[in-house]
C-alpha cells in the first residue's frame, strides 16, 4: 500500500510539472539544440540548404580579429556593472535597513526602475544623455564618445538595476540575528569592526547571488546597447551579444553567429559559476 501511495503521489507531481517542462523544452531546449547544430554549418538563415563545415566556425573564431573588440567591450562593461552596481546597491541597503519614517517609500522608489524594460531604459537614457544632460552641462552626449560610451551604458544599468541589488542585500541584512550585533557591542567592537566581522560575513550569500548574476548579465548584455547606441559610435560599444545578432541577422551567417553565441554561453557559465563557487566556499568557512 505504501508503494502504491508513493507511486500515486509521484505521478501527481509529474503531472503538475509536465506542462512547465514541456514549455521549457519547446521554448529553450529545442532552439538551443537547433542552434548548436547550426554552428557546424554555413547556413545563411534564408535558404533551406546548407553545408556541414564541421569545426570550421569554431576555429574561425580564434582567427577572427573583429571579435576582439566586442570581447573587450563586454568584459569592460561587466567589470563596471559588477563593481559599481554592487557597491551602490549595498550602500542603499545599509542606508535603508532602518525603520525611520519614509523607509518603505524610498525602497520602492529605488526599486521601481527595475520593472522598466531594458529597451525602454535604453531609449530613455539615450534621450537623457543627448537632450537633457548634454543641454544642462553644455557637453556632447556621452553615448557619442568612444571613450565614454561603455561607462555611459553601464550608467543605464546602474539606474535600472541597483534597486534590485539593494533588495537582495536588504533581505540578507534583515536575516542577520540581532544577537550578533548585541554581542559585538558588548565586546566593545567599533562600527567598522562590527561591519567587518558581523555584517560582511553574513552577506556572503547575497554577494554570491548579485555578483554571479551581474557577471552573466554583463557578458550577454544586448538590450541597453541595441536601444541606446546600436553598437556605435563606429563599433566602440559593440558587445558579444550584438556581434552575434549582426552575424546572424545582418550578415546572414547563422552558423558562425551561433558559434560565437556558444562561446559566449561558455564564458558566462565559467565566470558566473566560478564566482558562485568562490563565495559558497567562503560561506561554509564562516
Amino acid at each position: 500500500m505504501k508503494l502504491k501511495r508513493k507511486i500515486k503521489n509521484d505521478a501527481w507531481k509529474i503531472c503538475f510539472l509536465a506542462p512547465a517542462v514541456i514549455l521549457f523544452i519547446y521554448i529553450v531546449g529545442e532552439p538551443f539544440f537547433r542552434g548548436f547544430l547550426y554552428s557546424f554549418t554555413d547556413w545563411n538563415g534564408v535558404t533551406k540548404t546548407y553545408n556541414i563545415v564541421n569545426f570550421d566556425n569554431y576555429i574561425k573564431f580564434f582567427k577572427d580579429p573583429s571579435v576582439l573588440l566586442p570581447i573587450k567591450n563586454s568584459i569592460y562593461y561587466t567589470a563596471i556593472t559588477v563593481v559599481v552596481n554592487n557597491l551602490v546597491g549595498l550602500g542603499l541597503a545599509l542606508l535603508l535597513n532602518k525603520t525611520y519614517k519614509g523607509t518603505k517609500i524610498y525602497r520602492t522608489v529605488f526599486f521601481i526602475p527595475f520593472v522598466i524594460s531594458f529597451v525602454l531604459a535604453g531609449f530613455l537614457w539615450s534621450y537623457m544623455y543627448s537632450d537633457v544632460i548634454g543641454s544642462i552641462f553644455n557637453i556632447s552626449s556621452l553615448l557619442g564618445n568612444p571613450k565614454t560610451v561603455i561607462p555611459a551604458i553601464a550608467g543605464i544599468s546602474l539606474w535600472r538595476d541597483a534597486g534590485y541589488v539593494m533588495v537582495i542585500y536588504l533581505a540578507a541584512l534583515q536575516a542577520i540575528p540581532k544577537d550578533y550585533y548585541e554581542a559585538a557591542k558588548m565586546d566593545g567592537a567599533s562600527v567598522l569592526g562590527t561591519f567587518r566581522y558581523v555584517t560582511l560575513p553574513n552577506l556572503i550569500p547575497a554577494f554570491s547571488i548579485n555578483i554571479a548574476l551581474f557577471l552573466g548579465w554583463g557578458i550577454k548584455v544586448f538590450d541597453y546597447v541595441m536601444a541606446a547606441t546600436g553598437g556605435g559610435p563606429g563599433k566602440s560599444s559593440e558587445t558579444l551579444a550584438l556581434y552575434v545578432y549582426k552575424y546572424t541577422f545582418n550578415y546572414n551567417k547563422v552558423g558562425y553567429g551561433q558559434t560565437v553565441a556558444i562561446y559566449m554561453m561558455i564564458l558566462v557559465f565559467v565566470l558566473a559559476g566560478s564566482a558562485a563557487r568562490f563565495f559558497r566556499k567562503r560561506e561554509v568557512e564562516m
